[in-house]
């Protein structure tokens, strides 16, 4: 999260995802360092105990929603 916020601060577009679990904390962190609209995605907690082929259809899903954080920018 916060290599995202850096990144956007420094004007390179970047999509951050976290687990919903996660979000408000996000949500927090991106206020905290000065970017309180900063978007960033969320993906079903938890993931560490999925398996590899589970891993690939949630990032095959979430990732239109990347390239549309990437090509829509911070602004």
């Amino acid at each position: 999260m916060l290599d995202g916020i850096l990144l956007e601060k420094a004007g390179i577009p970047s999509a951050a995802i976290v687990t919903d679990l996660f979000e408000v904390t996000g949500r927090a962190m991106a206020e905290q360092w000065g970017l309180p609209f900063y978007r960033f995605l969320t993906l079903p907690h938890p993931t560490a105990n999925l398996s590899d082929a589970q891993l690939d259809e949630r990032a095959r899903a979430i990732t239109p929603q990347v390239v549309d954080l990437l090509l829509k920018g911070q602004s």
